[in-house]
């Protein structure tokens, strides 16, 4: 089964928990200093959020799935809907491990597509360690090469790829 995902910059992580936590009426399933993840089945969502961006709101969407094979009919749908694809694999993000593609919508709004198969005690790893001085950032339909030193201010995910 499919679940919609929704990742959202914050001010204030406790404020912002505190919110949440009274309009779902649940605590989250994961919470870290600077991330939490609510995993609803009423609605199906997974709704994430974290600290420490340079700006605040939605940080993306996404699909995640339930399997591999879902994974690829997710890919297909991305493909049609004929974005430039930006695909991240195999990697460690919201401390989980996962694979993963993105793509960005007309309106400049960046769509992750995601299996997720295990955890991990760090936030995310990987891309920034194995570049030398500069790297690729993804940024909506283009990339472009970055510091290392701006890559906590990239969207969540595309950064920490491990391979």
């Amino acid at each position: 089964m499919k679940t919609f995902h929704v990742h959202v910059k914050v001010k204030d992580l406790a404020e912002s928990i505190a919110f949440y936590n009274a309009l779902f009426r649940t605590s989250p399933t994961v919470e870290k200093e600077d991330y939490a993840k609510w995993m609803l089945d009423d609605p199906k969502v997974n709704f994430a959020i974290s600290s420490g961006h340079t700006t605040n709101g939605i940080e993306h969407l996404g699909i995640q799935t339930g399997s591999k094979e879902e994974l690829q009919e997710v890919y297909g749908n991305m493909e049609n809907a004929k974005g430039k694809i930006y695909e991240e694999g195999e990697c460690t993000c919201c401390y989980s491990k996962s694979e993963k593609s993105w793509i960005t919508d007309p309106q400049g709004i960046d769509w992750e597509a995601f299996y997720t198969h295990g955890t991990s005690t760090v936030y995310g790893e990987g891309r920034a360690k194995h570049a030398p001085e500069t790297m690729e950032k993804w940024q909506g339909n283009d990339a472009i090469a970055v510091e290392q030193e701006v890559i906590k201010e990239a969207p969540c995910c595309e950064t920490t790829c491990c391979e």
